[in-house]
């Protein structure tokens, strides 16, 4: 990837969202810029989510702000919005719709119009080889084609920014590779990846910036070129909770 120098596609400034039992946000600052990968890393319960949704406007933070392409979100247009793509714990999909249906009606809610939408979900299929599927329910689809097909969604109608929340889960290699294969062509035409992951390996591989989150709080970066990366993130993971533990 080329290392993005412009304004971020993308903000959050000191966020903040408790939770009762201390889980949350505690104070994150963030930002995505065109043509790049920034990856989250962390545990289970490390925030990573939380974070996610706060920056989509899924959940409202308790203090702090959120700016999508230099705009506070609560106040940016529709137009504005159209031009993200995002898979954030569960792909969209109606279980009573087939593929095709799916990914069209995805894209008609980003704007698109029937036309339009027709064209970009066939390309879709075709990206993400869901050809023999495209008239299967979405209820009759295994988890691994259910999250192929919420990508597809996500990504479909070419998104200046793209947030993904555990991407591969349920993937087998082959959807593994198209998806990294379908963030690169986007990251090379401009579009800003804000994507989490616990697969630190995969992350390597196509990620300019690692961010470290534990405990709600960004911990550190990892240099997705170095060497031993899970060791790494380990350390700086096990330091932080000894530091905290005898705070």
């Amino acid at each position: 990837m080329n290392q993005a120098h412009s304004v971020p596609l993308l903000e959050g400034h000191a966020l903040v969202r408790r939770f009762p039992g201390g889980a949350g946000v505690n104070g994150i600052d963030l930002a995505i810029a065109p043509g790049e990968v920034h990856a989250i890393v962390g545990l289970n319960g490390a925030g990573k989510t939380t974070l996610m949704r706060l920056l989509l406007g899924m959940l409202g933070p308790q203090s702090g702000s959120v700016l999508l392409d230099g705009v506070d979100i609560a106040d940016a247009p529709p137009q504005v919005w159209a031009g993200a793509g995002h898979l954030v714990e569960h792909p969209l999909a109606y279980p009573e719709l087939d593929v095709r249906a799916n990914l069209q009606v995805a894209a008609r809610l980003h704007g698109l119009r029937r036309a339009a939408a027709a064209d970009v979900a066939e390309r879709a299929i075709a990206e993400f080889d869901l050809a023999r599927y495209a008239g299967v329910r979405a209820s009759r689809l295994s988890l691994g084609n259910r999250q192929r097909v919420g990508l597809a969604g996500a990504l479909q109608h070419g998104p200046r920014l793209i947030v993904l929340d555990e991407p591969t889960n349920a993937l087998d290699p082959a959807g593994v590779i198209l998806l990294r294969e379908a963030l690169i062509r986007r990251v090379g035409a401009g579009a800003g990846v804000l994507v989490s992951s616990h697969h630190l390996d995969e992350v390597a591989r196509i990620a300019d910036r690692v961010t470290v989150v534990n405990a709600g709080r960004v911990i550190g970066m990892l240099d997705p070129g170095g060497i031993d990366l899970e060791r790494a993130f380990f350390s700086l993971v096990h330091a932080d909770d000894v530091e905290r533990s005898a705070a």
